[in-house]
């Protein structure tokens, strides 16, 4: 867990009591917690792959796979013991 000291200001601070007392929260860690859950959910918060990366692994997909089977087989074909 990360621990951090902020600044807010008054309006912020009684949004957040509101917020505590609204779902039985203990602190207004919990309460700033709960808010950022909410938020998730309206904000798309995935990271953007990039285009070079999508070529590549559709370079990746096009090539033939290669049947090794069972773990013996792996390594006797690539000389591991």
């Amino acid at each position: 867990m990360v621990k951090a000291i902020i600044d807010i200001d008054k309006k912020t601070n009684n949004v957040l009591n509101i917020v505590k007392a609204e779902y039985g929260l203990k602190d207004k860690s919990q309460a700033i917690n709960r808010m950022a859950e909410e938020y998730k959910r309206f904000v798309k918060i995935e990271p953007e792959v990039r285009p070079e990366y999508i070529k590549k692994l559709k370079k990746i997909q096009k090539q033939k796979t290669i049947k090794i089977g069972s773990i013996d087989d792996f390594r006797k074909r690539y000389g591991l013991k």
